[in-house]
C-alpha cells in the first residue's frame, strides 16, 4: 500500500503525538506517513524529527484550520491515495487493508473506519460514528449517534454500507478526486468542510462507505471542546454554508426554515442561561449573510459541474422530530424508508 499517504495534521498536539504516532507507525503497512504542520509553535516538529525520523514533515506557513491546512498540505504531496487522519486517534493493527480494498471501487470516492470513543471504548464517537447521514434540513447524524446520543458498539452497525458523508477525523479519499473537487472549503476554517467535500463529489455521482472492519479510537474535542462556544459558531456557520452552496431545490424556502430551525436553537440556549452559545447562532448567520455573494457564486460554478447527483444517505425526514420528539435514541429505530 505504497500508493497511500497517511497525513496527520498538527497543531501544537506533541501530547497527542508522543502518545498516538508509534502505533500509526507500526501498523502503516508501508504507506508514507507524513506530519502536516499548521505553524506550531509546541515542540512538536523537534520531537517528531529526534524520535520519528522516517516520518516526512510538511510545515504550512500559518495555522488557517484544518481546511486550508490540508488543502497547502496536500498541494505538494504526490500520492494515489490520502488517508487523512486526526492526531489524536488510536489505531488498531489492520486497520487500513479493508479502508484500501473498498476504495478499489471505481465509484467510490473515499471511505471511513468505525469510530470509537477513546475515552469510553465501547461507545461510539461524535465525529463519524459508523458512518454519516443527512436529514431533510441537513441536519448530520451517524449510524451510533444521534445528536447527543452515543450508541453501545455491539456489532449492530458491522455492516459495510454507502453513506452520504464520511469523517474527516480519518478519512481515506483519492487524491485525484480531492483535487478535482477543489479540495476542502477554506472559509469553513474546520467543522462540516468534510461534508461539503463529500457533497460536492456525490454531485459527480461518486460514493463513500464506511467499512466497519477497520476500527479506531478517537478522543475528540482536542482543539475545540464538543462544548465550545467556538464550535457552536462554527457548526452553525458552516452548516448554512455548505446549504447555500449544495442544496438542488429552490433554495430560498430551505434556507428560511433553516435558519428558523437554528432561531428555535438559539431561543433554547438562552433559556438554558448559554448566552455565549445564543450569541454563536446569531453571529454565524450574520457571517453568512456577509458573504452571501461569494456562496451564491460558489452554488453557481457547482451547479455547473452536477452530473448525476447520487442521494443515497439522506434521511427524507426530520432527524430533530425523530430524537425530540418521537424520542428516538438509536439510528436502527429511524424508519427505512425514508432512507435513500
Amino acid at each position: 500500500m505504497k500508493d497511500i499517504a497517511i497525513v496527520i495534521l498538527n497543531w501544537n498536539g506533541k501530547n497527542y503525538l508522543e502518545k498516538f504516532l508509534p502505533k500509526v507507525i507500526a501498523y502503516a503497512n508501508d504507506c508514507r506517513i507524513i506530519l502536516a504542520d499548521n505553524a506550531s509553535t509546541d515542540e512538536s516538529i523537534s520531537f517528531v524529527n529526534q524520535n520519528f525520523p522516517s516520518v516526512e514533515i510538511v510545515i504550512n506557513s500559518s495555522n488557517g484550520g484544518f481546511a486550508k491546512g490540508y488543502n497547502d498540505a496536500l498541494k505538494i504531496i504526490n500520492a494515489k491515495y490520502y488517508l487523512l487522519l486526526n492526531s489524536d486517534i488510536e489505531v488498531t493493527e489492520n486497520w487500513i487493508k479493508p479502508l484500501y480494498n473498498s476504495i478499489q471501487d471505481p465509484k467510490i470516492a473515499g471511505c471511513q473506519p468505525k469510530v470509537l470513543s477513546y475515552s469510553n471504548p465501547d461507545l461510539f464517537e461524535h465525529a463519524g460514528a459508523s458512518g454519516g447521514f443527512l436529514d431533510r434540513n441537513y441536519f448530520p447524524f451517524c449510524r451510533g449517534r444521534i445528536f447527543e446520543k452515543f450508541e453501545k458498539d455491539q456489532g449492530q452497525y458491522d455492516s459495510e454500507i454507502e453513506i452520504f458523508w464520511a469523517t474527516g477525523a480519518a478519512l481515506l479519499i483519492k487524491a485525484e478526486l480531492f483535487h478535482l473537487a477543489g479540495g476542502f472549503d477554506e472559509a469553513f476554517f474546520a467543522h462540516m468542510e468534510e461534508i461539503d467535500l463529500c457533497w460536492r463529489l456525490k454531485k459527480q455521482g461518486y460514493s463513500f462507505k464506511v467499512v466497519p472492519a477497520s476500527k479506531i479510537y478517537h478522543v475528540g474535542g482536542g482543539t475545540l471542546p464538543y462544548l465550545s462556544p467556538r464550535k457552536s459558531y462554527l457548526n452553525f456557520r458552516n452548516s448554512l454554508f455548505m446549504i447555500i452552496k449544495n442544496h438542488q431545490g429552490l433554495l430560498l424556502p430551505k434556507l428560511m426554515y433553516r435558519m428558523l430551525l437554528d432561531g428555535v436553537a438559539a431561543i433554547r440556549f438562552l433559556i438554558r442561561g448559554e448566552f455565549k452559545h445564543f450569541a454563536s447562532v446569531f453571529n454565524a448567520h450574520v457571517a453568512t449573510y456577509k458573504r452571501i455573494q461569494p456562496l451564491l457564486k460558489q452554488r453557481k460554478e457547482i451547479k455547473k459541474t452536477t452530473q448525476v447527483f447520487n442521494a443515497t444517505g439522506l434521511y427524507n425526514a426530520s432527524i430533530l422530530w425523530a430524537r425530540y420528539f418521537k424520542k428516538i435514541e438509536k439510528f436502527s429505530e429511524l424508519n427505512k424508508r425514508f432512507f435513500k
